[in-house]
């Protein structure tokens, strides 16, 4: 156990989307609680905030303090840092109790990287708990992205004329490869597909298996290559039993309980159905989108790298799609959206939708680019609009294409085209 007693923010830290809506948070409520895989930064979000610290994950004498002296193991500078807190789960209604204790803000950070059990977590501490969820570093956050087209100004204002970025195909290829791990940001390529490499060898021989969920990572890392391999669609649990058991399919309970597991671990993030009115007799689709928390996962379990998704454009606008959806999230997520995608019994899909809370949205298409496929993309969003019951959930702000490449204009249609290395929140 280490208590730093912290008081300068940490040295090279790289400001995060996050770290505003922890600030107000901290404000607000007694204790905030950082969500997200493992290697995304909560520990580094959560030192920036903080002024003292309990580290739980290779500390074995904090873990025996949560059960013999939890209430000094809470004792310190506040805001307090209980990092890797399901390490020891008792240490939450300790916690709660403490935050309860005269209401007071700003006392108390804790970080996870994976769902407890249930009972662990029954008294959230509504209206004194605030869960922040945090993922892999966009593009805005690691510089690829100049950020001048903010998703939430898509709501209230026109997309103007965006200069075409230096940062080209090739680039994106090996950014996506990359990924957005902190600790890969600085790495060649090939290092950084190592370090992915090794991540998911990790979630499959221990994250997973300290859940109870799996006692075959083998057939865990064969999940993880159908998923990545469907990445970006609706791909169902029975489709992924039959392709990880070839010609003895798992049963799909099995594989039920392996999504489950994966996403308690955030290595699998869902992008939901959009649910809203129509016009037509078109019923909507429910099947979420398969999503892993980072395209370098998805290239990492097809031992793809960039030469070959160079060669496999194919594929490599699935994994372009994650990377894009990805940063969405946390773009939205700065100003209380929600992310959710559109397919109805037409055919029609359309690959995000942008909600704020007060029942405004816009709708994305997501392609590489090309002139054939931005008017595709086009034709889509504004079928899309024709479609929508717009007396009850109103017009969209906005019908936008992120591209890959390219300049960012309006056209004539109205549909705005932003590539992605201008997006920011």
């Amino acid at each position: 156990m280490t208590d730093t007693g912290l008081d300068a923010p940490t040295t090279g830290y790289v400001r995060r989307v996050v770290d505003a809506e922890i600030e107000s948070a901290l404000r607000a409520l007694p204790a905030v609680v950082l969500d997200g895989p493992r290697a995304c930064g909560k520990t580094s979000t959560g030192r920036e905030h903080a002024r003292s610290e309990v580290l739980f994950a290779g500390n074995a004498g904090a873990r025996i303090a949560a059960d013999v002296d939890p209430v000094g193991l809470l004792t310190g500078p506040e805001p307090r840092l209980l990092d890797e807190w399901q390490l020891a789960p008792e240490i939450w209604n300790q916690m709660r109790a403490a935050a309860d204790d005269g209401r007071r803000p700003g006392r108390f950070i804790l970080t996870g990287s994976a769902v407890p059990a249930d009972d662990v977590t029954r008294h959230t501490g509504a209206g004194r708990i605030k869960r922040v969820r945090m993922r892999p570093m966009s593009l805005f956050e690691t510089g690829l992205s100049t950020g001048e087209v903010g998703l939430n100004s898509l709501f209230e204002s026109p997309v103007g004329y965006v200069e075409q970025s230096p940062v080209n195909l090739a680039d994106l290829v090996e950014t996506a490869c990359r990924g957005g791990w902190p600790a890969s940001i600085g790495l060649d390529v090939v290092a950084a597909q190592a370090y992915a490499t090794s991540y998911l060898d990790e979630v499959c021989r221990a994250d997973i298996p300290q859940l109870g969920a799996s006692r075959s990572p083998v057939r865990l890392r064969r999940l993880l290559r159908s998923l990545a391999r469907n990445t970006a669609s609706e791909v169902s649990q029975r489709t992924l039993a039959t392709d990880v058991g070839g010609e003895m399919p798992l049963d799909p309970r099995t594989v039920a309980a392996y999504l489950d597991a994966l996403a308690r671990v955030y290595v699998t993030e869902d992008l939901p159905a959009w649910s809203t009115a129509l016009r037509s007799r078109a019923s909507l689709r429910q099947t979420p989108k398969r999503h892993l928390a980072d395209p370098s996962l998805a290239a990492a379990a097809l031992d793809a790298g960039p030469a070959q998704l160079l060669g496999d454009l194919e594929t490599f606008g699935l994994l372009f799609e994650s990377l894009v959806i990805r940063d969405l999230r946390v773009y939205a997520q700065a100003f209380g959206g929600q992310l959710a995608h559109y397919r109805d019994s037409n055919g029609l899909e359309v690959d995000a939708i942008v909600e704020r809370r007060d029942g405004s949205w816009l709708a994305i298409e997501i392609k590489l680019g090309g002139e054939s496929a931005i008017a595709h993309a086009a034709r889509t969003l504004l079928k899309l609009r024709n479609t929508v019951d717009t007396a009850s959930a109103g017009s969209p702000d906005a019908l936008a294409v992120i591209t890959a490449v390219g300049n960012g204009y309006r056209r004539r249609d109205g549909v705005a085209v932003i590539p992605v290395t201008a997006l920011g929140p």
